[in-house]
């Protein structure tokens, strides 16, 4: 069994401000440390659960963030990025049984986490008339290959986001965002509940988990910017509308993926 992890850092437990997350912060080790041990725990999980390989992703800003020493010798990790338009979820493909997502975070324009973005604080994302989270563009780019997502821990609204959109999907709630603050469950409990969802969660049927993806695709990238908007408008079947916005509408996901990765 083929497992794909692919690791953030703002829905790790306890991280509250940009200064915790950023490599070489003063701030930083200790999310580091907690970000690595939260992975390492999904990993024993999927391999309680039957993973036999595992193909993991530091998803987050330099994606040189995790403690890679102790991974296990059946696991393989990208670190930096690719820039291919998976992303997040570089290297994921039809040959993986199930994706799990670990540390991920609410969508950009959302008051549930003060760390919450899409991809870039610059800009936030629509698809299909709905703000988009990394969960939902990077689920749907799994769906892409037939891989389903089967575990995701992160702030209590993506996992209300997330039960919304597919409650087979197990999660775990890191946290909680009011205002500028975080309510945070104990980084022990956080360790020992990821592993033990993550291992639940190799049960769940893959049909189950499977995610549709839609026919088609409006997605709408809103910017603080004006002048980027405009620029950025001129990408290839790209329309400019007011209020910094530019539209694309296509019915293939990897093109979704492609402006993605180039305008934002």
């Amino acid at each position: 069994m083929k497992v794909y992890i692919s690791a953030d850092i703002e829905g790790i437990t306890g991280t509250t401000a940009w200064s915790e997350t950023e490599l070489n912060s003063p701030e930083y080790s200790f999310f580091q440390k907690q970000m690595t041990q939260e992975v390492e725990a999904a990993i024993e999980g999927a391999m309680l659960g039957g993973a036999t390989e595992i193909l993991l992703k530091d998803a987050h800003d330099s994606a040189r963030n995790l403690d890679i020493s102790n991974l296990p010798i059946n696991c393989k990790v990208i670190r930096g990025w690719t820039y291919d338009p998976m992303c997040m979820v570089a290297g994921l493909d039809h040959r993986f049984d199930r994706a799990i997502f670990i540390g991920y975070h609410s969508k950009g324009g959302s008051e549930r986490n003060p760390l919450a973005h899409t991809l870039s604080t610059t800009s936030d994302i629509k698809i299909n008339g709905e703000y988009a989270s990394e969960f939902l563009i990077n689920t749907y780019a799994a769906a892409l290959h037939g891989v389903p997502v089967s575990f995701v821990s992160g702030d209590v609204g993506l996992t209300e986001e997330i039960q919304a959109i597919n409650p087979f999907i197990v999660t775990f709630a890191t946290k909680e965002g009011v205002g500028n603050a975080t309510i945070n469950v104990s980084p022990q409990l956080a360790i020992a509940e990821t592993k033990r969802l993550v291992e639940a969660s190799m049960k769940v049927s893959r049909n189950d988990l499977q995610v549709t993806l839609p026919e088609r695709f409006v997605v709408e990238i809103i910017y603080r910017d004006h002048t980027r908007a405009y620029r950025n408008s001129f990408y290839p079947n790209a329309t400019f509308k007011p209020h910094n916005t530019v539209e694309f509408v296509t019915d293939d996901y990897f093109e979704v993926l492609r402006i993605l990765q180039f305008l934002t």
